[in-house]
């Protein structure tokens, strides 16, 4: 999402610093900054809004200097504006910092600043990490005084540092959010992604977690966290402009699939509280109107349907509301009445779906109020609907949708949630529970993307196969027909997707040894049935995958592949058992050498009927 860029070398920083965040543009923003360091001292430029502003604001007042540091922010603590904008400096303004990622212990952390009398300008947590700063640095080492500052923060960041009192270096770090380091001839650079320093280097050194970088005109120290020095090799990129925006994945799909343990994570990460134990989407869905709907009904096409499907469990079993599920190809032509008190909540990536748009159109028409779940600003169904809801998931290039998917559960479950808050339906104690379980997902599935080595092991064993079955109950029925949609975009292979206490009615006809069938079958309310249904597959000769738990022996037993995921909430487990499902579909297309990325016949927006 957000974006980094920083320099030190004998050129003019101001231009090479909106250069390159012209080049991350495509990872979404609302605000931009560029802190320049001279004779004079730390010269900051900041404005919501797109570069264009900031561009305008350099034009009328340029910045001179060789050292800076610019950034593009997308809003999570605290709205879009100028004092939100990136840098944010100390008290004094002599610290500049630049962030990417998230403080996860902020709060305790401004408490403790605020008893020492330090004064803080924004509403952001990355704030806490300039006064963190100045409390540390000693004027004369810089590294040193992160490296302390560091050790007290809980969360994720990449992060810059410059400081008015030495004008011969900055400071990096990271901690699962990227970063890379450009080395030139009398100059370096910083960025969270390649594209941003590719026209002026194409040596690069990307930082590991917990790695610390000081930077100087000649020359790179990277340290631990400890002070003890680490040798990183650099690299010499060979990618087109084009290869460098997939951060050296092979496909952009791939690199969204990884990505999604940010995108969840940006999705709800401003907007739960967990000291409250409470959901904040006022700013979406006023309290008042909140209260006033009796029932939702959901919209959506393809993905979002079935992104939907899961959200209709949530809205009825969670929070106790009433709620419909329709295909928006259908919707718009089928003659049914909605009660007035029925919230169409309209779910589409690109907001441009023309038949959810037409659905949308037809709601409004009938005077439903409209509710869009999306995650592209600015496209017509935010410009549209009576209220928005963004997912934070960033441009999503692959075709198939993989982190746009997860980010619209994301976003259903927090709005499910909400209105049974706002409504009074869910508890307090249920509603803290479940709020807890989602701030652990994106470790969950950053541990279900490290199984990818197994999964692809299990595609080497399928990808000659022409048909496969996939099998879900409850929660994991909708995921079961996203796993087979994902598998039939990109792989062209025949997959259908079943609720398990179907297959009795029909696709057990279809059993042989030749049929592979998936079986999510992780730990729930229902996983002695899907048990069942297993060993009714393995009873005809069919080959089972399941998904599952780790080490699951019962599940193991009927099981000829696994693919394991972490133990979650099982209301969270969809967001859960599509990564295997959406890594499986991949490496299968790969190996049968298909075009991952733009498969045959599909387009990312269906903007036509």
């Amino acid at each position: 999402m957000c974006g980094i860029v920083g320099y030190i070398g004998t050129k003019q920083a101001s231009d090479i610093l909106v250069n390159g965040l012209r080049r991350l543009e495509y990872r979404g923003y609302d605000s931009a900054g560029v802190a320049i360091l001279n004779g004079e001292g730390i010269q900051l430029k900041r404005s919501p809004g797109k570069l264009s502003v900031l561009e305008d604001l350099l034009k009328k007042q340029p910045l001179q200097g060789t050292i800076g540091l610019g950034h593009t922010r997308w809003a999570t603590h605290g709205r879009p504006s100028e004092e939100n904008a990136h840098p944010h400096t100390d008290c004094k303004g002599e610290i500049v910092v630049v962030h990417n990622g998230i403080i996860e212990n902020y709060i305790e952390l401004k408490k403790q600043l605020t008893a020492k009398g330090h004064t803080f300008k924004s509403q952001t947590d990355t704030e806490v990490l300039a006064h963190l700063v100045e409390e540390a640095y000693d004027g004369k080492d810089l590294a040193g005084a992160v490296r302390k500052v560091l050790k007290q923060v809980q969360g994720s960041y990449a992060i810059g540092v410059l400081t008015s009192k030495d004008h011969s270096r900055f400071v990096a770090a990271r901690k699962d959010s990227p970063l890379v380091l450009g080395l030139g001839d009398d100059e370096m650079f910083v960025a969270s992604d390649v594209p941003a320093i590719l026209q002026h280097t194409r040596r690069v050194i990307f930082l590991e977690d917990g790695d610390v970088a000081e930077l100087t005109q000649k020359d790179v120290k990277i340290t631990d966290l400890d002070g003890k020095p680490i040798q990183r090799n650099a690299q010499t990129i060979i990618w087109d402009s084009v290869m460098a925006e997939k951060g050296g994945y092979k496909h952009f799909m791939l690199k969204e699939i990884y990505e999604q343990v940010v995108t969840v994570r940006d999705t709800f990460r401003s907007r739960i509280s967990l000291e409250e134990g409470r959901v904040d989407l006022e700013n979406v869905l006023p309290v008042a109107a909140a209260k006033a709907f009796s029932k939702v009904c959901l919209v959506g096409c393809g993905t979002s349907y079935h992104a939907a499907l899961v959200a209709r469990f949530w809205l009825e079993e969670l929070a106790g509301i009433l709620c419909d599920v329709e295909i928006a190809s259908e919707f718009r032509y089928r003659r049914s009445k909605k009660d007035s008190g029925t919230l169409i909540v309209a779910i589409t990536q690109s907001g441009e779906t023309a038949d959810t748009l037409a659905a949308m159109k037809d709601s409004k028409a009938k005077g439903l109020p409209t509710l869009a779940l999306c995650n592209a600003v600015g496209s017509t169904a935010t410009r549209e609907a009576d209220y928005t809801l963004m997912t934070h998931c960033g441009p999503e290039i692959g075709v198939a949708s993989t982190k746009a998917f997860t980010g619209q559960l994301t976003g259903l479950f927090l709005l499910a949630l909400y209105l049974g808050q706002c409504k009074g339906t869910i508890s307090k104690d249920v509603l803290r529970t479940l709020l807890e379980g989602l701030s652990h997902l994106p470790l969950a599935i950053s541990g279900a993307l490290d199984e990818a080595g197994k999964v692809e092991q299990v595609a080497k064993g399928l990808f000659r196969k022409t048909n496969f079955l996939y099998l879900g109950r409850h929660l994991n029925y909708p995921i079961a027909l996203e796993g087979a949609l994902k598998l039939k975009e990109i792989s062209y292979i025949h997959a259908e997707g079943y609720p398990a206490g179907e297959m009795k009615h029909g696709p057990i006809a279809l059993i042989d040894e030749n049929l592979p069938v998936v079986a999510i079958a992780t730990e729930s309310s229902v996983r002695d049935k899907m048990l069942s249904n297993m060993q009714e597959v393995k009873a005809r000769g069919g080959i089972v995958i399941a998904v599952c738990h780790e080490q699951d022996a019962e599940v193991s037993k009927q099981a000829d592949y696994l693919l394991s995921v972490p133990t979650v909430l099982e209301a969270l487990a969809p967001i859960i058992t599509i990564i295997p499902l959406q890594l499986l579909a991949y490496y299968i297309a790969v190996l049968r050498g298909c075009d991952v990325d733009q498969p045959r016949n599909l387009a990312k927006s269906v903007t036509v009927e």
